[in-house]
């Protein structure tokens, strides 16, 4: 059975996560079936994107598959992890990328889906950083997109409580561009995509590259980036993140001691 379905109509492709059991955890496996989808799309010159779970998914993603963490002393969200790799195809995609979310978008999922160009959700869509909750640290690139994204407080406030912001407080973040009823969010979202369509590819392309360079134009001296690493390691070098993965594998409240 596929991870991800891909569909073409009226030059857009859809990708829609298959793997409900797991809640559309992003596996390694999911995302290179996601990835290599995303290029077949781009070789049948789609014009638009649209990412999304089934409809009426009660999850829309459960973000990186925690049995798939590295171990002790290895980087979790390193700069080759394919879920890091997976975000920089989905930034570097010349064509728009909108995500229709209904259901909960948790963890890693969450970055997958703030680095989308347009985000339309239902009312049942939240969005929850998690790894406060696991005991993991979180790569500075996904940082800064939630800064960018919403904001300096709200990002502090989504990393260090791990609680799910509604739609209704997403929407007025600015992390979802639109509110949509769920009868209406497909016709919604693929009416918006058919209008991308009429317009230039090639000034979309190129405008959406210079997004992405200008939204990530401060630059970061080597001396901060290496602090970076160094605050870094001290959690996926520490108990806690064996806590935290051992807690969520066992189903129960981690205990976690600061060290």
């Amino acid at each position: 059975m596929p991870f991800v379905l891909s569909t073409v109509q009226d030059q857009i492709g859809t990708l829609t996560f298959n793997n409900y059991e797991k809640r559309n955890a992003l596996s390694r496996a999911l995302i290179a079936e996601l990835m290599e989808a995303i290029n077949a799309l781009l070789l049948e010159e789609v014009r638009v994107i649209i990412l999304r779970a089934h409809p009426g998914a009660k999850v829309w993603s459960a973000g990186h598959d925690v049995t798939e963490l590295e171990r002790p002393g290895r980087d979790p969200l390193g700069y080759y992890d394919p879920l890091e790799q997976a975000i920089r195809t989905l930034q570097t995609c010349p064509v728009p990328v909108l995500a229709l979310i209904e259901g909960g978008v948790w963890g890693g999922a969450c970055e997958l889906a703030f680095v989308c160009d347009i985000l339309i959700g239902a009312p049942t869509a939240s969005f929850t950083i998690t790894p406060a909750r696991i005991g993991i640290p979180y790569n500075p690139s996904g940082i800064l997109h939630l800064i960018n994204l919403c904001g300096l407080g709200a990002a502090k406030e989504m990393f260090f409580t791990a609680l799910p912001v509604t739609a209704e407080r997403a929407l007025r973040l600015g992390i979802l561009n639109h509110l949509v009823p769920h009868a209406e969010i497909d016709a919604f979202t693929y009416d918006l995509a058919r209008t991308i369509t009429r317009n230039s590819p090639l000034s979309i392309s190129v405008i959406k590259e210079q997004i992405h360079i200008l939204s990530n134009a401060l630059p970061v001296s080597a001396e901060t980036f290496e602090r970076i690493q160094g605050l870094r390691r001290l959690v996926w070098d520490s108990e806690d993140y064996l806590e935290g993965k051992q807690a969520f594998l066992e189903k129960r409240p981690p205990v976690f001691q600061g060290k």
